[in-house]
């Protein structure tokens, strides 16, 4: 493989995406449907393709030779991130990620009980953790974290509804607050004392998360469209959370947004997610970089499997407002989005007409959003990176140049 290879990248398709918004960035025509991510990466559900194969084979074939021999030894065989462009037009399920730990346990537990891996019930896909960092392209809004109980208490009395949650929440600290809330809210389920037993004809809960008539949903519901049409201090959060109701009708999961911090990005700014927190992202365009996992336990706004157990086991009930991230300087053409995570990196290129380094110690993938770029190396043709295109760089394949005309570009790499 040359030093470097420009992607031809997948697109995949669900409900919430948008039609226009990755067709814009890639230059394509929208074909109508909804366009929801771009692919980046190896991941075996839909590999980027680059030379004439998918890349996932051609890392198979030469790990060394594609991924670098320090990398291999660090993570194995196989690229440890996924790149992605996403686009919602409307709110992705609400979930949360295990900790490796707990991916580890849960998958060696649903592979004994026999669970296949393709059926509904199957949350464990693989053994690893996913965090996941994300940048805005444009405005952007998110659920991200539980909010701090005072907040939410507050933001329920104005809404007039939900009183005894507004009690919990002032009574008890959040450690406890939380789990017994984020039950209820998916299950339509108080709680009970630990010796009294659960009524013969109670439904289960993945009946009870969408009930036709649910009056408790019907008047939160009600509440926040109300609200979203004042000019009090929760009409933008409310409206947000109105849009879910119009989006998930009888969801119980927006009882369980209404916990949580609800964000709004400008174009630059990023967030991080780590194992344990509960998320949705609402709407707008934006890269995702994560680790190479599949790992998902949703909490509702989905008509996918909800393990409500499970859910609760993997969830981090720490509340604390969410840290918008916004890169720093590394260099005057490169910028750092910090993150913990060892998988991956994310930073922001802006390269001048005149032509500078790219180092290639480790894997990466450069991802064009804007202008135009050109990457060159000596004795090999020049690659042309126009808005929207991506390439794959190898390590160790000798000095590359990077050229740009109003460029910017996402570098995603392995982490330090």
């Amino acid at each position: 493989m040359p030093p470097y290879a420009l992607l031809h990248n997948p697109v995949r398709h669900y409900p919430w995406g948008s039609p226009t918004a990755i067709p814009a960035l890639t230059g394509s025509a929208p074909d109508g449907t909804p366009q929801a991510e771009l692919w980046m990466g190896a991941h075996p559900c839909a590999p980027s393709r680059a030379a004439g194969r998918p890349l996932d084979a051609l890392i198979a074939a030469d790990p060394d030779g594609l991924l670098g021999p320090a990398t291999v030894r660090r993570f194995g065989p196989a690229l440890p991130f996924l790149f992605k462009v996403l686009a919602a037009d409307r709110a992705l399920s609400l979930q949360v990620h295990p900790t490796r730990a707990q991916a580890e346990a849960g998958y060696a537990d649903e592979q004994a009980r026999g669970i296949p891996p393709a059926a509904p019930e199957r949350v464990f896909k693989d053994r690893s953790h996913k965090p996941e960092l994300l940048c805005a392209l444009g405005d952007f809004e998110a659920l991200c974290g539980f909010r701090r109980p005072a907040g939410t208490a507050r933001l329920l009395d104005a809404l007039g509804v939900l009183a005894p949650w507004s009690a919990t929440l002032r009574e008890r600290p959040a450690a406890e607050a939380l789990p017994v809330l984020l039950r209820e809210a998916l299950t339509a389920e108080a709680p009970r004392p630990a010796d009294a037993p659960e009524p013969a004809d109670a439904p289960r809960p993945a009946d009870r998360r969408r009930l036709s008539e649910d009056p408790q949903l019907a008047a939160v519901t009600e509440a926040l469209r109300r609200t979203a049409a004042s000019d009090g201090p929760y009409a933008q959060t409310c409206a947000a959370y109105a849009r879910l109701a119009e989006e998930y009708p009888g969801d119980r999961g927006l009882l369980a947004a209404l916990l949580l911090n609800h964000v709004r990005l400008r174009a630059g700014q990023a967030l991080y997610l780590d194992a344990g927190v509960p998320h949705a992202y609402l709407r707008g365009t934006g890269v995702e970089l994560m680790a190479n996992s599949d790992n998902v336990l949703r909490c509702g706004l989905t008509t996918k499997h909800v393990d409500v157990d499970g859910l609760l086991a993997v969830t981090s009930f720490r509340a604390a407002e969410p840290v918008l991230l916004t890169a720093r300087p590394l260099s005057g053409v490169e910028a750092e989005f910090p993150s913990p995570a060892e998988e991956f990196r994310l930073s922001r290129l802006r390269p001048p007409v005149t032509p500078v380094r790219v180092e290639l110690p480790t894997p990466q993938i450069l991802l064009c959003v804007a202008g135009h770029a050109r990457l060159h190396a000596p004795g090999h043709p020049g690659l042309d990176l126009p808005r929207g295109a991506s390439a794959y760089l190898p390590p160790g394949a000798g000095p590359v140049e990077l050229t740009g005309s109003g460029a910017e570009l996402f570098r995603a790499t392995t982490g330090r």
